[in-house]
């Protein structure tokens, strides 16, 4: 064991010394929206919030009045006794410390029953670099992958961006390659083709190579929104912003209905590729166009597809993944048809112009006016709160069986969701959730 009482602190591993040298100029990710817990009230926590603070927001002390069930959440999920301070460490038993847990995993000795290669051994392995390859092999390129670089994007954003698309085995694969060879690559904005499973060279020899940007080629993503939809399209073509807009404003002449407050929902993300010559009505014709072929292959009537894409994007925004979206669908219908009040943040937000953000104070889930607010308002929000991809249709289209009223991740870091039908029961999961985040630091990370 280390001395607490020591003044002297550890050296810092070689991870950490890099990180701090490049902490003036190393740009950071925002934090990814964790999909909100249905059915919340009896919220009285401060905004802005953390996942945590949110979160304890969402567990109701009793059933509501009239009989109806509320939803929950996470309340009071942690507090500051369960933060575990780092001791500082005297140098010149670390040496001795290391040794003695080293010699313990290869002899497999056992402590209180507790082997210390399983209490140790993480830390071990990342100290001395033992956690696994950082990076692909050369020659176990494959296939295709097709990532977006943003105005703004740095090297770690990109880093994360092609780990997500499996270019690289590791969210920071790619940056520590920048880092560790020195190279300051000027990044352009656009749509490159790579492969997956690249190592980070090849990756970056792709990304300067002037063959791997695909022209006025745009990726519109599930579950981004019709407004970032268009700059993202107007960044990389030569079509002006506001004649897009214009014609984005005036969403009834390409068959959408007029009940719809906007085209939000009705812009199928995908990736697309125009001609030099493509006006503004010719990029929002195929964008809709698309979405009605979508529709149509999926057997969703015209007279439908108002409250389809409506509920669809619903299911995008607050589902991790595509697994459990006819699930989470299941769930608002029976809500909406046992007359309970949807109660997503996701729609507050998106009301009241946070369209990057899920979370909400208490004061906007009380705003009647937001007619997003499914806090105030009975049924589906006043339309779709972004642009949702197949999966959710299929989703809002065929939902699945069952009689859930709640569902709840119980692990941050897979998306493993619980779908309750009682409050009781939603409440041991809410549980579940509080006990993972309190396994270990790096669970807690996640709940922060």
């Amino acid at each position: 064991m280390t001395d607490p009482s020591s003044d002297e602190t550890a050296p810092l591993t070689r991870r950490q010394a890099r990180e701090a040298a490049h902490a003036t100029d190393r740009p950071t990710l925002p934090g990814e929206a964790v999909r909100g817990v249905v059915a919340r009230e009896g919220a009285d926590a401060p905004a802005p919030a953390t996942l945590a603070e949110t979160a304890a927001r969402t567990t109701p002390a009793t059933e509501p009045a009239q009989g109806q069930p509320t939803g929950a959440g996470l309340e009071d999920l942690f507090v500051p006794e369960n933060v575990v301070e780092p001791k500082p460490r005297r140098r010149g038993r670390g040496c001795l410390v290391v040794l003695v847990i080293l010699l313990a995993i290869v002899g497999g000795i056992a402590i209180g029953g507790v082997w210390v290669a399983n209490t140790y051994g993480d830390r071990i392995s990342a100290f001395f670099g033992w956690d696994g390859p950082s990076d692909y092999e050369a020659g176990e390129a494959t296939g295709e992958a097709v990532i977006t670089i943003a105005e703004g994007d740095g090297g770690e954003a990109i880093s994360q961006t092609l780990y997500d698309a499996g270019v690289t085995l590791k969210p920071d694969s790619f940056y520590d390659h920048l880092i560790d060879s020195g190279a300051v690559p000027t990044f352009y904005p656009g749509v490159y083709q790579l492969q997956q499973k690249m190592t980070s060279e090849a990756a970056l020899a792709a990304l300067e190579d002037p063959e791997s940007k695909l022209e006025n080629t745009v990726l519109i993503t599930e579950g981004s929104f019709a407004e970032d939809a268009l700059e993202n399209i107007a960044s990389v073509t030569e079509v002006p912003l506001e004649d897009l807009q214009a014609e984005a404003a005036d969403y009834t002449k390409y068959g959408v209905p007029a009940e719809a407050p906007s085209i939000e929902g009705f812009l199928f993300p995908a990736t697309y590729t125009f001609p030099p010559e493509a006006t503004a009505e010719d990029v929002i014709r195929t964008l809709v166009d698309e979405m009605n072929e979508r529709l149509d292959a999926l057997g969703v009537a015209e007279a439908d597809r108002f409250e389809t894409l409506t509920m669809a994007a619903l299911v995008q925004r607050e589902s991790g993944g595509d697994d459990d979206m006819a699930k989470i669908a299941r769930v608002f219908y029976n809500r909406i048809d046992q007359g309970m009040l949807l109660q997503s943040d996701a729609t507050v937000a998106y009301g009241a112009g946070s369209t990057h953000t899920v979370w909400t104070t208490d004061e906007q889930r009380a705003d009647a006016s937001n007619p997003y607010n499914t806090y105030v308002h009975e049924g589906l929000p006043a339309g779709p709160i972004g642009l949702p991809g197949e999966s959710a249709i299929r989703a809002a289209a065929d939902p699945a069986d069952g009689d859930w009223l709640y569902f709840v991740p119980v692990n941050l870091a897979t998306g493993e969701t619980v779908f309750s039908s009682t409050l009781a029961e939603h409440e041991a999961a809410v549980a579940r959730l509080q006990a993972w985040c309190q396994e270990s630091e790096e669970n807690a990370a996640y709940c922060e």
